[in-house]
């Protein structure tokens, strides 16, 4: 009876959540279009980010301060449990943990990394052109009522990514960002307090690396 109960909730959440998104004339196009217009017509964006991965008998969960600014330049200032820091002025990825010895660096275009599906923050592409089988993930329920959530596969990553998933808002936010990795992991993002078009000098997007620390070249800079 139990069991019986909850499919019946389950179906009527899938059900609820369906007539919702056609009551409101969701259409993964238009949905697709506002996300696009929000981050293609910033000029910078700063907002608070919380990070969890999951694989195996692992879990992490960090946070910290994302800032994008056009064009390509992007930086993850992470605060904790540990500070370090990934940031790229657009041409150069570089990742740093403050006291090590040690920074990684790598041309972006060559950067395997999970950020890189990040990029369409960067308002640099359309959607429907960068994740492949874009649609309505009406079997996702959004952590915030009224929010909707869309699923596609990046292209070019299809050998390593298995599905993306993306929670917007009402007014084209991206709030929460979710990749599923063939193997089972899964890395989420979370976006709080996103402010647009704020004075960011381009210098807060290269790195010097302190005296003393070596410098090596990378194609992975994953934390």
């Amino acid at each position: 009876m139990k069991k019986s109960v909850t499919g019946i909730l389950l179906l009527l959440f899938f059900c609820g959540h369906a007539l919702w998104a056609q009551s409101h004339g969701t259409d993964v196009r238009q949905l697709a279009a506002m996300i696009d217009a929000r981050y293609n017509g910033m000029k910078s964006l700063r907002a608070d980010f919380n990070e969890v991965y999951s694989g195996g008998r692992m879990r992490r969960s960090e946070s910290g301060t994302l800032w994008i600014k056009k064009p390509g330049k992007m930086r993850w200032d992470y605060t904790s449990p540990q500070k370090k820091v990934f940031v790229t002025n657009g041409a150069t990825a570089w990742f740093y943990v403050p006291g090590e010895h040690q920074a990684r660096r790598t041309p972006l275009k060559k950067l395997d990394d999970l950020r890189s599906p990040l990029r369409y923050l960067l308002g640099r592409t359309k959607l429907e052109k960068e994740l492949r089988g874009l649609s309505l993930a009406l079997d996702v329920r959004p952590e915030k009522t009224g929010n909707v959530v869309l699923r596609g596969i990046p292209v070019g990553m299809e050998d390593r990514v298995s599905q993306v998933l993306l929670e917007s808002d009402a007014q084209g936010f991206l709030r929460r960002i979710v990749m599923d990795e063939l193997d089972g992991s899964r890395t989420e993002f979370r976006l709080e307090n996103q402010r647009e078009n704020l004075a960011i000098s381009d210098a807060e997007f290269n790195f010097h690396p302190p005296a003393g620390v070596e410098v090596l070249q990378s194609e992975q800079l994953e934390p």
